[in-house]
């Protein structure tokens, strides 16, 4: 195609000089030659969409295999969207991050598979801790585990693993967890996971003096719980009339956070007195 601006006599050596090959040049180089829309339009095109490429790969689509690779500047701003690999226990877990999910590839290209065994997953999740909820605390560390734990342990399990999720990310705490408020769909419903915990009877509100992240909806989970203390389910529960007539005693109905006080002070106890 002719160079509308060009004439006979020039159109084969502008063309020439504007071509790759007349760039590089250096006998070719003028400043018409650089000027040159031929030249200066598919350059800025290709640096354009190259930079605008990059970007968008490394905002939504570049995986982050653990907290240490997510950038302070991402929370309170950015979610992760991933599959729960585990449950640690009743309100944490380990999410493996498909960022772009499906439309990106994620369970249907060969080369992004969720892994499935712990090798392959060793360094390659992320610690979840839920947002504004505390959940009864299983055995470990010596400690008993408190009443209706392994409840709220079976109840998240069922309810997220092996599930994908979105994860609006807060902060990192002190035990390289990511606090983050939880998103599972079921059906077309979105779900609050922690919010559905405090529903059921299984989590209450984390009342730790510094710490607390509840985003915008901390009333939402402090209505939730005293609705599930009013009903008096999950670890509100009260034995029935017949229950008591049969000799059930009432579970202990212990806050997980009056426990973790509990057990805190009787383990200094014990080592002032050592």
């Amino acid at each position: 195609m002719r160079w509308p601006w060009a004439s006979d006599e020039d159109d084969k050596e502008k063309r020439r000089a504007a071509s790759w090959d007349g760039i590089l040049d250096p006998s070719n180089w003028s400043w018409s030659t650089l000027t040159d829309p031929g030249v200066v339009i598919p350059s800025v095109a290709f640096t354009l969409t190259t930079l605008s490429a990059l970007r968008i790969y490394k905002t939504y689509l570049r995986r982050i295999p653990s907290v240490n690779h997510i950038k302070p500047n991402y929370f309170r701003r950015r979610s992760l969207f991933g599959r729960v690999t585990s449950v640690g226990d009743a309100d944490n877990f380990r999410l493996f991050h498909t960022p772009g999910g499906r439309i990106a590839g994620w369970g249907w290209l060969p080369w992004k598979r969720v892994p499935t065994t712990r090798e392959q997953l060793t360094q390659k999740t992320i610690h979840i801790r839920i947002a504004g909820v505390d959940a009864p605390e299983l055995a470990h560390w010596g400690r008993e585990a408190q009443p209706y734990s392994k409840e709220a342990f079976d109840w998240l399990t069922q309810y997220i693993s092996n599930r994908r999720v979105r994860a609006y990310i807060y902060r990192r705490d002190q035990y390289d967890r990511v606090v983050a408020q939880v998103f599972v769909r079921k059906w077309l419903l979105k779900k609050d996971v922690g919010l559905e915990m405090l529903k059921c009877g299984l989590a209450s509100v984390y009342e730790a003096k510094t710490g607390s992240e509840f985003g915008e909806f901390e009333q939402q989970y402090r209505d939730a719980e005293e609705k599930a203390k009013a009903s008096k389910i999950g670890m509100w529960t009260k034995p029935t009339i017949l229950g008591r007539l049969r000799g059930e005693s009432p579970k202990a109905t212990e806050s997980p956070r009056e426990y973790k006080t509990r057990h805190a002070a009787a383990e200094k106890q014990k080592k002032t007195a050592s």
